[in-house]
């Protein structure tokens, strides 16, 4: 399954617009006005790798296949949702099942665009949206705790648990607290994350800037802007929840980067000071965030980059490419990706000695170009 990311934010806020450059399309109705997009859009995008083309370079595949990534866009949240305001809070259901949440917060100023609150203000707008994600949790925790509750009143242990849990999560999500934040041990964090809850899920925040925005843009200052608080010693738990990417986007002109030649398109990014677009940035920095990691397989039938999380064994890489090859798996052979390049491919690497047989307790690194047998 591919990672998929669900774009949250206000309505205006460029969500749509944001969508459509990543999917290299027009498939979201983007306008001035709230609740233009109704129903969810979902997009596959390719996840960037420089390191495709290279390995292309030496094997000449008949075709090369990039990793993928799933966005779905949804309708504009309001303050209020949870409450039945805009559009209610009952499409949020469309992205419970997504692996990270990507926040789309309006910085740019002004301009056509009517803010649906009056005025821009990153921090307020977080605030609502992640607020709004919380009572929907609520609503989820609500269910589960009366689903749950008589078989724990009989005496089931692993129920008497799970409800200790439901409530603790319940009163923290009253005080304000998201569930990501929460001091759970890994036993009880994996209890809760089959509740699926929206503010559990790793976040990604893009600030949408204008152009001028973008050549002056600064992480920390936006970190004070959204008022994030920072990683405190001593709770390591936050280091996950709070040391989150900030990626500026300017969504009007990634859009328009789509409609330029490659080379044209390189030559503006140049312009503003940036050596990959924003959107690059945005579905690395998910893949990044989630722990996932790239292996590759290179023939003269393709060059093909396969996902995996990080500390995979090589039985279980192979089973991502054909559930019989893990079945069946017996050795791999195995070249780091520097080594592939450096050596010219499989032949030079194997002449070199650094075309290595692993087995099954191999843990897969990040950019092994591997052959199963």
């Amino acid at each position: 399954m591919p990672l998929r990311i669900g774009i949250v934010g206000l309505p205006n806020v460029g969500k749509s617009t944001l969508f459509n450059a990543l999917t290299r399309s027009r498939q979201a109705q983007a306008a001035n006005y709230p609740f233009c997009t109704i129903d969810p859009n979902i997009g596959v995008v390719e996840v960037p790798d420089e390191r495709l083309a290279k390995l292309a370079a030496i094997v000449h595949p008949e075709k090369v296949i990039p990793a993928t990534a799933e966005f779905v866009d949804i309708a504009g949240l309001v303050r209020g949702a949870s409450k039945g305001e805009g559009l209610g809070n009952k499409f949020l259901s469309h992205i419970r099942n997504v692996h990270a949440v990507c926040e789309v917060i309006r910085f740019f100023e002004g301009g056509d665009v009517l803010h649906v609150e009056g005025t821009t203000d990153p921090q307020r707008d977080r605030e609502i949206l992640e607020t709004e994600l919380a009572l929907s949790d609520l609503d989820v925790l609500n269910r589960r705790i009366e689903n749950i509750a008589g078989a724990a009143r009989t005496g089931n242990v692993e129920k008497q648990q799970e409800l200790a849990l439901a409530e603790t999560m319940k009163a923290a999500l009253e005080r304000g607290t998201l569930a990501r934040a929460v001091p759970f041990d890994e036993e009880e964090r994996a209890i809760t994350l089959s509740w699926n809850l929206l503010t559990g899920k790793p976040i990604l925040y893009a600030a949408n800037v204008s152009e001028g925005q973008m050549k002056e843009f600064d992480v920390n200052r936006a970190r004070q802007v959204l008022a994030l608080p920072l990683h405190r010693s001593g709770e390591p738990w936050l280091s996950a929840t709070w040391n989150v990417d900030i990626i500026p986007i300017s969504a009007k002109l990634e859009e328009e980067l789509q409609d330029l030649p490659p080379e044209e398109g390189k030559a503006l990014l140049s312009e503003l000071g940036m050596t990959s677009s924003g959107l690059d940035q945005l579905v690395a920095a998910a893949y990044t965030l989630l722990g996932y990691t790239s292996f590759f397989t290179a023939g003269h039938e393709e060059v093909r980059a396969w996902t995996i999380t990080r500390g995979t064994k090589a039985p279980q890489a192979a089973g991502v490419i054909h559930t019989d090859f893990e079945k069946g798996f017996i050795r791999a052979e195995t070249i780091a990706y520097d080594d592939f390049v450096r050596y010219g491919g499989e032949q030079g690497a194997r002449e070199a000695g650094k075309l290595r047989i692993e087995g099954k307790n191999y843990i897969v690194q990040d950019g092994d170009v591997m052959h199963f047998l």
